[in-house]
């Protein structure tokens, strides 16, 4: 297939690094990538892990995303690069960030240059426990029901973090003329349409973080937000444009930006997305075919078509028009940690290498640490896989609080069944059995609700390291689990989104059908161990239903 300019840019920003990936549409083959990483996020700057703060500032990703793109451009060199014809960035969500009126976010104008509350909101900040549950109260107060195809609002989401941090900041609400989440910041930046009448907001942080929905005709309504506070109905307001899917053309690489990035002011900008969306999109996602990305946290994706779906699951998982692929319902729910459940057993066990007072040298320490760092998991994972099936305590996958079924952000987890015999080996067999307990449970009820899933698709880092942590996913299921070869599939779902944008495909389908890699590895459940995992499961279900006695409303409680 001859086509102009035959290349397209995906960038992914995730939660540490950013990531660009240039790929050539005519054969699907990325051809130069780099990753650069935040580097005041990564000295901890403006986080507080006990308030559970997690901020970023702009400059981080102004400087990580210029320094990927150089990187990745200076790979295949100058021919190539100046044949980039589009360029699209995911971004975690919901991430958003107070703006002026000219769309520049607060902490880059020097009054509020080292003010958290003027940076981006971390998807995983939960500071806003208390105002999640007053928006709940709130969106279902009234004639129509906000929340009945989302669900319980999270701490994590756009219209919470908003409100607790105007209540907290008098010249936050002063200056800040609206919010913007960071995919859209990108995109709008990019191409140069940063200000309010002319912002373009992506379908997908819409539809599931400020629930917009055609069933009320975009937003919840604005005195039903101005009732929780005035400064809602403002960013109510400054929604100017209805939010549109993510191969959109928001317009053309600004001169400035080329000259940074070293690209064609030709460069065509698309609307930005998610990353676990834009991840779905790499993979192949399709009707039928359920994405899961296994990260430090899990989300699943699914589309399907608005007539096919039935109603009654918003507890188990959201649902956001033109979300994922534009003309289906994007359908998504999570686990707010999977891979951080394994990494929080990884620091307990290294917190005597880091704190005893040794007689070593600080170098000694740091090297030893590393070492014992780099070596855990693989150390756990090997003594875990040859123990016998749930020979372990029974724990609970709510580490980092719960989003589904039944979002809470301040539930905890638990273990029972220590003894004395119990080692760490058995820990981290009883914390993996969790994270799968807790993808049976959603499942499973989706299955119940009449959702299709016909395949899985992993991606993310765990699907790529882990054997033991897929195997045992396969087994509680009694499912096949694909995983799919490339790593960066995030990266390589912005890329589809930017060709389609570009012309170069008409549909994301097409796009797919050239671009993604057909998966080669396969992890397939034995079933001699399906009865020992129901019973462990049922163990599970009565634990969770202990600790949180909402949950005694699922039908499959036993």
């Amino acid at each position: 297939m001859a086509m102009e300019k035959p290349y397209v840019l995906g960038v992914d920003f995730g939660s540490d690094s950013v990531r660009a990936l240039i790929l050539d549409i005519r054969s699907g083959a990325p051809v130069g990538e780099a990753t650069a990483f935040y580097p005041r996020w990564k000295a901890g700057l403006y986080c507080n892990a006990a308030r559970r703060q997690f901020r970023q500032h702009p400059l981080d990703y102004h400087e990580a995303f210029t320094q990927a793109v150089r990187g990745a451009c200076d790979l295949v060199g100058v021919e190539i690069s100046q044949q980039i014809s589009a360029l699209s960035v995911d971004t975690t969500g919901s991430t958003p960030c107070p703006v002026d009126e000219n769309g520049t976010p607060l902490a880059l104008l020097e009054e509020f240059s080292q003010d958290p509350d003027a940076m981006f909101h971390l998807w995983k900040d939960h500071t806003a426990v208390e105002e999640a549950e007053e928006i709940t109260a709130q969106f279902r107060s009234g004639a129509t029901d906000y929340t009945q195809f989302q669900g319980t609002y999270s701490s994590e989401w756009f219209w919470a973090k908003i409100l607790h941090t105007v209540r907290r900041s008098p010249a936050i609400r002063a200056r800040a003329a609206t919010w913007v989440e960071h995919c859209d910041y990108m995109a709008n930046l990019l191409a140069g349409t940063t200000a309010l009448d002319q912002m373009c907001r992506c379908s997908c942080a819409a539809g599931h973080k400020a629930y917009w929905h055609s069933a009320w005709g975009g937003l919840p309504d604005a005195a039903c937000l101005e009732a929780l506070d005035p400064y809602l109905g403002k960013v109510h307001r400054s929604f100017l444009r209805a939010p549109v899917p993510c191969t959109t053309v928001v317009g053309t690489l600004t001169p400035e930006w080329a000259a940074r990035l070293g690209l064609s002011t030709e460069v065509c900008i698309a609307c930005g997305s998610f990353d676990a969306h834009a991840g779905a999109v790499g993979a192949g996602v399709k009707a039928g075919t359920m994405v899961v990305n296994l990260g430090t946290s899990a989300v699943n994706m699914l589309i399907e078509k608005a007539e096919h779906l039935s109603g009654g699951f918003s507890y188990l998982a959201g649902q956001a028009e033109d979300s994922i692929v534009p003309g289906y319902v994007g359908i998504e729910t999570s686990q707010a940690a999977f891979g951080d459940t394994y990494a929080w057993l990884k620091r307990l066990l290294l917190w005597p290498l880091a704190h005893l007072p040794l007689s070593w040298s600080e170098e000694a320490r740091q090297e030893v640490l590393a070492q014992a760092d780099a070596a855990m998991l693989p150390a756990l994972q090997a003594a875990a896989q040859a123990l016998p099936p749930c020979s372990s305590p029974v724990a609970l996958d709510w580490l980092n609080g719960r989003r589904y079924p039944y979002n809470r952000d301040d539930a905890v987890s638990t273990i029972t069944g220590l003894n004395l015999s119990t080692d760490a080996p058995m820990l981290y067999q009883s914390l993996v059995e969790a994270t799968a307990f807790g993808q049976k449970q959603i499942i499973s009820q989706l299955l119940e609700h009449g959702v299709t899933i016909q395949n899985i698709i992993a991606v993310g880092g765990i699907a790529q390291k882990s054997d033991y942590v897929m195997q045992v996913l396969s087994d509680v299921l009694q499912f096949p689990i694909q995983v799919y070869p490339i790593t960066q599939a995030c990266a390589y779902g912005a890329a589809i989104y930017a060709a389609v944008a570009a012309g170069h495909f008409s549909t994301i389908e097409a796009a797919q059908k050239t671009i993604c890699r057909p998966c080669q590895r396969v992890y397939r459940p034995n079933a001699a161990l399906a009865a020992i995992y129901n019973a462990q499961y049922k163990r599970y279900r009565h634990l969770a239903c202990t600790m949180d006695p909402i949950l005694l409303q699922d039908k499959e409680t036993t």
